[in-house]
């Protein structure tokens, strides 16, 4: 039998506590588990300073209340979880050169449960982890080349609720990504039913046309990603007008570049969808414009929450 790959961390936060990340942790009777019943958020920090934390848990809170159970946990206990996590691992960094840099995920389940019914009981035991491993920047070699895309076979029905609560149950982003792996793509795009653009498999979408950067509206079985909401505020540092529109296929092959974000990997360049060139088919000057103003922001907000703390 293969040996399994250690993990990326040497401890977790459970439910309160710093715990070896090698040991057993929950039930498999966790709903979690057993069937996916549970939420989750993955964010950036620098310098010890999870970023933009209250965007994440507000969303965090909006998916829980989606789903009908709550975190038993208070905000500032999460923060400080994330925080304790983040020394215990040597991840926090602020004089350091580099900064420490991680990815963090925040993850809820309604937990333990026995009856193994879908419908969930009455009395909810949430099961609360947070994980940090150390954050990898894209390569290069991605940035200067660009990501390909497909469109995949699994259509998103818009009138959905799913659509706007991340929750642990991914099988359709993961059937998605076998898609793309089998045609020799990087990632793979949704559509909706009605044949409008989406979202990736972990990142929201936008599209750069001249000088105005759109990305499709709420509303279109996307979810509100954080670092869309950023652009949509910050993206005239880059010189750019954020619009947020239905899109369809025809707007990407009418578009002079094409990109994904989200919180962890920020903005990225893709060069291809379905085998056809976007744009020039290399990543374009304002994609990697936007990259920079959201990378540096990171750091000049780091910088400042690490000097105030």
């Amino acid at each position: 039998m293969a040996a399994m790959t250690s993990p990326a961390a040497s401890r977790i936060w459970l439910n309160g506590r710093l715990v070896p990340a090698d040991a057993a942790h929950i039930s498999v009777y966790d709903r979690g588990f057993q069937i996916g019943d549970g939420v989750f958020e993955a964010l950036r920090a620098r310098r010890g300073v999870a970023i933009e934390l209250a965007g994440h848990l507000a969303r965090l809170h909006s998916s829980l209340a989606s789903l009908g159970f709550e975190l038993q946990f208070g905000d500032d206990v999460v923060a400080g979880g994330i925080a304790e996590l983040l020394a215990a691992e040597s991840l926090d960094g602020r004089e350091t050169d580099p900064p420490g840099d991680a990815a963090v995920r925040i993850t809820v389940s309604r937990g333990f449960d026995p009856s193994r019914n879908v419908k969930p009981g009455d009395e909810p035991h949430p099961t609360v982890a947070i994980q940090v491993w150390p954050f990898s920047p894209p390569s290069d070699r991605l940035l200067r080349e660009g990501q390909r895309f497909v469109t995949s076979s699994v259509h998103r029905d818009p009138d959905s609720p799913m659509a706007s609560i991340k929750t642990t149950s991914r099988a359709e982003m993961v059937y998605a990504r076998l898609e793309a792996a089998r045609a020799g793509a990087d990632d793979a795009l949704f559509i909706t039913t009605d044949g409008r653009l989406t979202e990736a498999t972990t990142a929201n979408l936008v599209l750069v046309t001249g000088d105005t950067c759109a990305t499709p509206r709420m509303g279109t079985a996307i979810l509100a990603g954080t670092t869309r909401a950023w652009l949509m505020e910050h993206g005239g540092e880059a010189g750019l007008t954020m619009t947020e529109q239905d899109l369809r296929l025809d707007d990407v092959w009418a578009a002079d570049e094409m990109a994904v974000c989200s919180s962890i990997a920020g903005i990225l360049p893709i060069v291809a969808l379905d085998g056809r060139p976007v744009g020039g088919g290399r990543p374009g000057p304002r994609t990697a414009a936007l990259r920079q103003v959201r990378e540096s922001w990171i750091d000049r907000v780091s910088r400042e929450d690490a000097h105030r703390g």
